[in-house]
């Protein structure tokens, strides 16, 4: 359901709750355990970070992504690619900040579901009689089994179980509030804690205080996803919903505060205290009674959080896609529900990820180490795309620069802060995030290097030829309809490579040739096409636009077009074969799609030369152009041809003589 981005409803408020804050809404769970591990519980300590927490949801997550780049809609679609189709006509370049950002968001979405799992479930350690210890293999298994049901049931859409997600996210926030309430008494001087002079302070004289803003980072890991899922719920709604369920993070974050200092004063966490005590900042704000059902309901968010970013990964891929960053996948529909979809192939490689992330670092405090890198990049692509977005605005150059100073310095600092984890963890979010990247810029760039070589002819200089094949009935017909998938934009421009195919390499005569052209325009949601008839019920051309979150299904799309043609008498669809004429049987269409491969005669530079090798052994293991363009392979003819980039120029041959 798609809910109206110009105004606040109560569904869109629930659906805002359940779809767009599982990540952040679960930060509770491990950001004061972060914090004060390893670190002596103290009055500077517990005030100096919560003055950071509040702040940087203040800076970060309000001010940033609630206020700023929401406004920055494209169509009532958001994210990293929705922004990038936005400004990637300013700046050639953009392409590699998208990039970036795109490939951490899918490194954060393989980190999300372990830690958020697994810091709900060890919450079973506060039951003695379970004997459950860090780090346990009961742990990691009962988590490895949620994952995997989890991942299972991604093939079947949340579309049934989507509505009960916001619901449940309204009882965990409510829970939150409710233990942050009854707990702030404990300890009333934690209110301090709003004065930003306790961060300042904290940062200046705390020993190693600046590192720990990695820690504090991982209360905003989830802001990303406010921009990210923009088109399901509206900004109005996500900027509604965003005061209760800041309200309810504070008041819960000063709840953990106050309960430490109330509780836990001048304690060392160590692995040994930790133990023995059985701290957790979280759980410890519970009663015994309430353990089982708090962990229940806490698992229970952290899988709702794991879907929003799942989900998110799926939407990322196929807009990737559509831009030509990511080779093509398969994509299923499992319900009728707009935006829902499944890449098998994306939660096949997740599951990988999230099972080897949860078997390598076992317990939430060593993922700690591993989160919040991915993110922070992620962000400070967003910082770039949208100051490039407000340039095309015409915001005043001033205001521009504040925001991109204020903000580089900001998520620099807590770049800096994280790179302190890379060697505990960290390392595993950006090799993931690193591989993603490749793959991205080997397919962008092996597209440039392949234009080189593709060459445009001028269409009227061949027409009469076609034509003559066409009515040449020494040549055997090759199909009645024949129709080749053309990427010239100019409809006067065809492929030297379609001309050789009909006239040189085996002449293909046809009644009626048909060029179709499909071109990827920045808005989302655009279907829409156009008819240009060269030569009347002779040569036709087609162009499809289409946004890039519409999925090209080219067969039925060129079906309903013909069958429009036909209903207006712009052309006749008959079988010109005499015996078939007769009885007004329609005559057979034939696609033709053109499959390059790398020839062995190219002289390319060594990096070339293996950016073209990964992208071939890319395009090989992903799905075929016929499939990709959703065409019925019955009628599909694959034609290969050698892609020469760059031509032996410098060939030592001698020739002898007897």
């Amino acid at each position: 359901m798609k809910i109206p981005t110009n105004r606040v409803t109560a569904a869109g408020l629930i659906i805002a709750l359940g779809i767009i804050y599982g990540d952040i809404g679960t930060s509770p769970l491990y950001v004061f355990n972060s914090i004060i591990g390893g670190r002596q519980v103290e009055e500077s300590l517990i005030l100096g970070t919560l003055s950071c927490i509040i702040w940087t949801l203040t800076l970060q997550t309000t001010i940033k992504y609630v206020i700023l780049v929401l406004k920055a809609d494209n169509r009532g679609e958001g994210g990293t690619f929705a922004l990038y189709a936005l400004v990637r006509r300013r700046k050639k370049w953009l392409v590699i900040p998208a990039m970036i950002g795109g490939a951490a968001l899918l490194a954060d979405g393989i980190i999300t579901p372990p830690i958020s799992i697994t810091s709900a479930i060890e919450g079973l350690k506060k039951l003695p009689y379970l004997g459950i210890e860090d780090g346990s293999d009961t742990v990691v298994i009962i988590v490895l089994s949620i994952l995997v049901l989890f991942f299972f049931m991604q093939q079947f859409g949340t579309a049934s179980i989507g509505k009960f997600f916001g619901p449940l996210m309204f009882v965990w926030f409510t829970m939150l509030l409710v233990l942050g309430v009854i707990h702030v008494f404990d300890d009333l001087s934690i209110f301090k804690a709003l004065s930003p002079h306790y961060a300042i302070n904290f940062l200046r004289n705390y020993p190693e205080g600046f590192w720990l803003l990695g820690a504090v980072f991982l209360c905003t890991t989830g802001a990303e996803a406010l921009y990210s899922d923009l088109g399901h719920c509206g900004r109005s709604n996500i900027r509604t919903s965003w005061i209760y369920v800041k309200l309810c993070l504070l008041i819960h974050y000063f709840g953990q505060g106050a309960n430490l200092l109330a509780h836990r004063r001048n304690v060392i966490v160590t692995e040994e205290t930790k133990n023995a005590l059985d701290i957790n900042a979280f759980y410890d704000m519970m009663p015994q009674w309430f353990i089982i059902p708090g962990v229940v309901i806490a698992t229970a968010a952290a899988i709702i959080a794991s879907q929003a970013m799942v989900s998110g990964a799926f939407t990322l891929i196929s807009e990737a896609m559509r831009l030509n960053l990511w080779p093509k996948v398969k994509i299923r529909y499992p319900s009728e529900a707009k935006g829902q979809l499944f890449i098998p192939a994306i939660n096949l490689l997740m599951f990988a990820g999230c099972v080897g992330v949860v078997l390598y670092f076992r317990k939430s405090s060593n993922m700690e180490a591993a989160y919040g890198l991915a993110i922070i990049v992620t962000m400070l692509m967003t910082t770039i795309l949208f100051a490039n977005y407000l340039v095309l605005q015409r915001v005043r150059s001033l205001w521009i620069y504040i925001f991109l100073g204020a903000y580089l310095i900001v998520e620099t600092g807590y770049l800096v802060a994280l790179m302190v984890k890379f060697t505990h963890g960290g390392y595993i979010t950006l090799i993931i995030g690193l591989v993603m990247f490749l793959v991205m810029y080997v397919w962008y760039r092996a597209r440039k290097i392949k234009n080189r070589y593709v060459e445009f002819v001028r269409m009227e200089h061949y027409i009469p030829k076609i034509q003559e094949l066409s009515n040449d009935k020494s040549v055997p017909k090759y199909a009645t309809h024949l129709v080749y998938l053309t990427s010239a934009n100019n409809p006067k421009e065809i492929e030297h490579k379609i001309i050789y195919s009909i006239l040189n390499k085996k002449p293909k005569r046809a009644d009626i040739y048909w060029f179709v052209h499909v071109d990827t325009v920045d808005d989302p949601y655009t279907c829409e096409y156009k008819v240009e008839h060269i030569i009347p019920n002779d040569i036709i051309r087609v162009d499809f636009r289409l946004g890039f979150r519409m999925e090209p299904r080219i067969n039925l799309m060129f079906r309903k077009v013909v069958e429009d043609l036909v209903a207006n008498k712009e052309v006749n669809i008959i079988s010109r074969y005499e015996s078939l004429a007769s009885s007004n049987t329609v005559g057979d269409f034939q696609f033709m799609v053109m499959e390059k491969y790398l020839s062995q005669d190219n002289e390319l530079p060594f990096i070339e030369r293996v950016i073209m090798k990964f992208h071939f052994w890319l395009k090989d293991h992903s799905l075929s152009e016929e499939k990709g363009f959703g065409l019925d392979l019955a009628n599909v003819t694959v034609e290969k041809f050698p892609l020469i980039v760059a031509p032996v120029t410098n060939l030592k041959l001698k020739r002898i003589e007897d």
